[in-house]
């Protein structure tokens, strides 16, 4: 024969305990996984991207880029 247990069983209320710890360890994963992709492609960017020289943004610089062509440079210059 077998002793009767101390404490009650409940078959609703074990199955929301057992539940619970799973559910926060798989947050926890998910929350390491977008904290790893996100410094993944940083890295990538850093790695790929930020060596690279940033263009001259300033007006004159700009002005001077789509600025026409001077005339005494032109090879159309000499012919009438």
């Amino acid at each position: 024969m077998s002793t009767p247990s101390a404490e009650p069983v409940m078959p609703g209320s074990a199955s929301v305990e057992l539940q619970k710890p799973p559910l926060r360890r798989l947050a926890r994963k998910l929350i390491a996984l977008v904290i790893a992709k996100i410094v993944f492609i940083c890295l990538v960017w850093w790695a790929v991207a930020a060596h690279y020289e940033r263009p001259d943004t300033r007006p004159a610089a700009i002005e001077q880029l789509l600025a026409p062509a001077s005339s005494a440079s032109s090879p159309q210059a000499g012919n009438p």
